[in-house]
């Protein structure tokens, strides 16, 4: 020890020759007994009670050691901790129920040397160990550290006595005040018996200081929290109390309170709301029950919510329709070209209305024999076709040829069925689905909803969108379709119903069973020059600031761009061209020259730089070799034009197939070969070509997935081709399905097949007979300047591609 340092022994009340050899030793269970303390205790066990009864009958002395595991029941000499405390039983009570309780007082800590029995109680030699008490600065500084602690602890626990505290703070031996706190303080088992093992008084009174910091902070931070609580409470009870004050002195003064006020006013909207009798019904049922529930109530909100929900949705709100068949038609050819189709179904749908409307009467008065079938209001379209067509536009124009109002809902990526059918009300924050959210948006029962790439709706295990749009677009059950959170029957009836998507497979069979699906094809070139010149350049001059007089577009020039810069179904990278050209002149004209620009030909090539694409160039360059043919193949994104290559090498019946090719077309790939190896006499080949050769196929571009039965005329004449060293025709391009015996089966997507030949300027194509009545949807132009090959077998395939001798 240190100079300043003074050690010294506890003062003994028990003189060495009075302590007895052997000593009794009751084990406590989640307890530990200091000296210089008086405690209570219970006992309850058997061999306990026996122990306490010899003891009381002798010197009163007992062994006071802690169990290690407190749940243990009869803890044995190896399940006890080595110190523990020397005591006295003060006081002794037998209570009725067979228990005995004791007041011990501690006296001195001992440490066992060894057991010297265990029948009927355990018993011991001990030894008595000294401690420490010394009496330096740092003793009285954590001194009264510990005891200032132990007062502030004695503020937030009631149950530690005034008298006990006091007692405490007034004794001036360290060590007893050491072992009274940690008596009344919360610490765990393994603290109080490191309390009591220490042998240092400063180590005692230190470890004392880190538990009662610790159990003073978790006090103070639960005293703040249940200070914040009680603060809340008294907040609610005192708005309570000034709201029914308010209430009083609105009676006295013939006024209605806040509450009487919102709910008469929810039921002056009700009244009228025009809701059908069951939503009108469930409305005045919440209405009641939002008058009896408090205003602050959490469900007064969850009511108030959905009455103005129910209140706000346009129940008998309706446009009245422009039947007028020729506005309707002027509309539709203002704001697109061409799409016929679509256009004459509209006017259709319009000439209905408007014949229905004048025969009202008439109908009215006819016998109803259908009882099945209700009347139908609205329609259920879907446009199909490839981007930059003019889908999504078409929908704001046909709101706008029928005088109804327009609104557009991107279903692309939804995979949650409540996004559709709205979420039940039993859940926080619910909310209607998208369709009647949008009704309310837009105010109107009959307005023309636009749902957009419903053929890219997801699925996983939140649900399927897409069953969930069966109700909406089914028009036998859209008169009462019920949102989740709702809860009752909405007539979408009079909706009409327009979808997009650019391919119909993805979409699941009862969905597009619903729908009436009308394709939208690519354009022609004529058709991309005469929606530049009268929508796209007019728009991007407007768009980028430019008046009429500053820039123009020659026809010769739009057609080079057409055919120069873009390869597209549509017309969107076409508007981006016209808007690149647009541009530089805008830059001209901010640099000071402002004359007008009239863009031709040369000038589309200083303003757009190079050309991006070779069209039939391309083509004659590639099949000008033995082996190659040119296909056409079918995408979401409109027609498209590929090769098939192939080519030969020594080896013995080796045959591969490169360029992501599917399960289908490689089956294809297999027919075709089969073919040729069987018609290798007619073809001029030697029969036995395949028993040393390898063969190899490729469909470049070889990171573009492919798949589908329509290339096997084109790869059945890639390989005549190689095996009879002719080339195919460069002006030639082919599709179609083959069979084993050589039979071309029709195919589908022949107008956007045929629009991608006549966009690469391929003069003549090969299709099956059985496809002739598809012809009738290409445009007469294109009809007129291209040639059509129908055939019933691949000898008639092979005799119209390959170049004669």
């Amino acid at each position: 020890m240190g100079n300043n340092v003074k050690e010294k022994l506890q003062d003994e009340t028990l003189e060495t020759t009075e302590f007895p050899e052997e000593i009794a030793v009751l084990p406590l269970r989640g307890l530990v007994v200091f000296p210089q303390t008086a405690i209570p205790l219970t006992v309850g066990q058997p061999r306990s009670i026996t122990l306490v009864d010899d003891v009381v009958n002798g010197d009163r002395l007992v062994g006071l050691f802690t169990s290690k595991d407190p749940e243990l029941e009869m803890p044995g000499p190896d399940d006890v901790y080595q110190y523990g405390t020397l005591a006295s039983i003060h006081r002794l009570f037998r209570a009725p129920d067979g228990t005995i309780r004791l007041l011990v007082q501690g006296m001195k800590r001992i440490r066992l040397t060894e057991f010297t029995g265990t029948e009927p109680y355990l018993r011991a030699r001990v030894e008595i160990i000294p401690e420490q008490v010394e009496e330096t600065l740092e003793v009285e500084a954590l001194v009264r550290t510990v005891g200032e602690q132990f007062s502030r602890l004695s503020e937030l626990v009631p149950n530690i006595p005034n008298e006990l505290v006091n007692s405490a703070l007034n004794t001036d031996d360290p060590l007893q005040l050491a072992y009274t706190i940690a008596t009344y303080i919360r610490i765990n088992l393994e603290q109080a018996q490191r309390v009591l093992e220490l042998d240092s008084t400063e180590a005692k009174l230190r470890l004392l200081t880190e538990a009662l910091s610790k159990e003073l902070e978790v006090l103070e931070l639960g005293r703040k929290i249940q200070s914040e609580a009680q603060s809340e409470m008294e907040k609610t009870q005192r708005d309570y109390y000034l709201r029914e004050q308010l209430k009083a002195i609105q009676k006295e003064l013939g006024e209605g309170d806040e509450q009487t006020a919102e709910v008469e006013e929810f039921r002056a909207k009700i009244q009228a709301a025009g809701m059908p009798e069951e939503a009108e019904k469930e409305a005045y049922r919440e209405l009641d029950r939002l008058a009896k529930i408090p205003i602050a109530s959490a469900e007064y909100g969850v009511i108030r919510t959905y009455l103005d929900w129910l209140t706000s949705l346009p129940w008998q709100k309706r446009t009245n329709d422009n039947l007028d068949i020729q506005h309707a038609q002027s509309v539709l050819d203002e704001d697109h070209y061409g799409l016929k189709d679509i256009k004459e179904r509209i006017l259709e749908y319009l000439a209905v209305r408007k014949l229905r409307a004048d025969r009202a009467e008439e109908l009215e008065s006819t016998a109803l024999d259908d009882y099945v079938r209700r009347e139908r209001e609205g329609a259920i379209l879907c446009f199909v076709g490839p981007p930059g067509v003019g889908k999504t536009s078409l929908g704001a124009s046909i709101a706008r040829a029928m005088g109804r109002k327009f609104i557009r809902m991107s279903l692309g990526g939804i995979r949650d069925e409540s996004e559709i059918r709205g979420f039940r009300r039993t859940y926080i924050g619910a909310l209607p689905g998208r369709i009647i959210q949008t009704l309310r948006r837009v105010e109107s029962r009959n307005p023309v909803i636009m749902l957009d790439e419903v053929d890219k709706l997801g699925r996983d295990f939140r649900g399927d969108p897409a069953s969930a749009l069966l109700e909406v677009l089914d028009p036998e059950q859209n008169s009462e379709f019920r949102d989740h959170y709702l809860d009752v029957a909405f007539d979408l009836s009079e909706v009409l119903f327009i979808t997009t998507a650019n391919e119909l497979e993805p979409i699941p069979g009862p969905l597009r069973d619903r729908m009436e699906i009308i394709h939208l094809s690519g354009y022609t070139e004529q058709e991309k020059v005469a929606i530049a010149s009268q929508y796209l350049v007019p728009r991007q001059i407007r768009e980028n600031g430019l008046r009429p007089d500053e820039l123009e577009f020659t026809e010769n020039a739009l057609l080079k761009i057409v055919r120069d810069y873009t390869r597209e179904a549509g017309v969107r990278t076409l508007e981006r061209e016209i808007g690149r050209a647009a541009r530089k002149v805008v830059t001209r004209i901010a640099s000071g020259n402002s004359e007008k620009v009239v863009v031709d030909e040369e000038k589309v090539r200083e303003l757009l730089g190079k050309p991006r694409h070779r069209h039939f160039a391309e083509i004659e360059d590639r099949t000008n070799l033995p082996g190659i043919a040119t296909g056409l193949a079918w995408t979401p994104v409109g027609g498209d034009v590929l090769f098939v290559e192939a080519t030969r090498m020594p080896g013995g019946k080796g045959f591969q197939y490169t360029g992501q090719l599917g399960e289908v077309m490689q089956e294809s790939a297999k027919l075709a070969l089969s073919y040729i190896r069987a018609k290798a006499d007619e073809l001029g080949v030697d029969p036995s070509f395949y028993e040393n050769s390898d063969i190899h196929l490729h469909v470049p571009e070889g990171a573009v997935p492919k798949d589908g039965p329509s290339a096997g005329v084109t790869i059945a004449a890639a390989l005549a081709s190689l095996l009879t060293g002719k080339p195919t025709r460069s002006n030639v391009a082919m599709t179609g399905e083959i069979t084993l015996r050589g039979k071309v089966l029709p195919v589908g997507g022949i107008k956007d097949k045929v629009l991608a030949a006549h966009r690469l300027g391929v003069d003549t194509v090969v299709l099956p007979r059985k496809n002739e009545n598809d012809l009738d949807d290409i445009p007469e132009q294109v009809r007129e300047e291209m040639n059509f090959i129908l055939v019933d077998n691949l000898e008639e395939v092979i005799q119209a591609v390959l170049v004669d001798s």
